[in-house]
């Protein structure tokens, strides 16, 4: 008997701590579809502010002046004013060598030919290993310079500013921050730029994330902060959020532009990530996140928050993205059209097509 009730006793603490995650996950999804509910105002459209981020063919000479002609007629049309073009990666002790961007300088006079309007900024990162983690140290003082005078060689060169993408960076690093500020004082007044990780969606979900990948996912609110107080834009990453459905998606959208707006001040440009690609690697991921749903919160959040002038979306990635995902940026961003993705719409799971393209 005893033994009996033991087994009984494990039995049900063992189902109550399976359904403690369990039910904190329900409420979670529900949370976000609740964000995710309504239709966005009709003013809540591009303000001509967007950004894309752009392969390496562009800089290596795999690109010509005919391709820059083509994206021309597609961003002419398009509320996007910054292009952040991959021009790295850093070595790992920090030196950016100038035969990882030997077509840059075409590249520029193409592009100042046929996009007058449009700002070029140089976006560099790291390179990382199978577990995520950076071969890089921001650490090291000598590879910050380093780091540094790339960045330096770059707007030197022509690039309007600098698009830091350094992933992953943990919340609190301060090497991190030290890129910035040295950064800063050797471009002076070009655009210094940041991709962003996302921000902690509810306070004490940062260490018990990072824990079970590895890394930090989020930053804290006051690290997001102090990261905005360094650049003069920055746009975040909201995609790989691992939702299933494009209605939690686009709530955990809302999610991340509600709170970012209410950390970047309204001189300071705020960018929303939109996903244009499609190797997530999961295959419910590839169906439930789009540029659409992304809009769609977008929209959501900022028809809660009020206009806001310096605020749009940043599509990733040119190589990746597919008629589709433009269709989508078109329609449900720059067009902004009434009662688009939003719960009534986007409630259901839908079938995408989708075509990647080289890069």
């Amino acid at each position: 008997m005893t033994t009996r009730r033991t087994i009984r006793r494990v039995l049900r603490w063992t189902a109550l701590v399976a359904a403690v995650p369990l039910a904190l996950g329900l409420a979670a999804a529900a949370a976000l579809r609740v964000q995710f509910a309504g239709t966005p105002a009709a003013w809540t459209r591009t303000t001509g502010h967007d950004a894309l981020w752009m392969g390496h063919a562009w800089v290596d000479g795999r690109r010509t002046e005919a391709d820059v002609r083509a994206l021309a007629v597609r961003l002419r049309a398009s509320g996007i004013r910054d292009v952040y073009v991959h021009s790295g990666p850093f070595k790992y002790d920090g030196t950016l060598p100038p035969d990882r961007y030997t077509n840059a300088g075409n590249f520029l006079k193409w592009w100042r030919k046929n996009l007058p309007g449009v700002r070029v900024s140089a976006w560099l990162g790291q390179t990382v290993n199978d577990n995520g983690k950076a071969h890089l140290s921001l650490a090291d003082a000598a590879a910050r310079a380093r780091i540094v005078a790339g960045a330096r060689d770059l707007v030197t060169l022509g690039f309007d500013g600098i698009h830091y993408d350094f992933e992953p960076v943990s919340d609190g690093d301060g090497p991190f921050l030290g890129v910035l500020r040295e950064t800063r004082q050797a471009i002076g007044a070009r655009l210094l730029s940041v991709a962003t990780q996302q921000i902690e969606p509810l306070t004490g979900m940062r260490a018990p994330t990072a824990l079970a990948i590895g890394h930090d996912k989020y930053w804290t609110p006051d690290y997001f902060r102090q990261v905005v107080g360094l650049t003069d834009q920055v746009a975040i990453m909201t995609y790989d959020s691992g939702t299933p459905l494009p209605s939690l998606y686009g709530g955990y959208v809302a999610r991340q532009t509600s709170l970012a707006l209410d950390l970047v001040p309204e001189d300071k440009t705020l960018l929303i990530g939109a996903p244009a690609y499609h190797d997530h690697g999961i295959p419910y991921a590839d169906r439930a996140e789009s540029v659409e749903a992304a809009a769609e919160g977008a929209r959501l959040a900022l028809g809660e928050h009020g206009p806001r002038t310096e605020f749009g979306l940043a599509l990733y990635v040119d190589f990746a993205a597919t008629e589709e995902d433009w269709r989508e940026y078109e329609t449900a961003w720059v067009r902004g059209r009434a009662g688009g993705g939003s719960a009534e719409s986007l409630g259901r799971a839908d079938v995408r097509t989708t075509a990647v393209v080289p890069r």
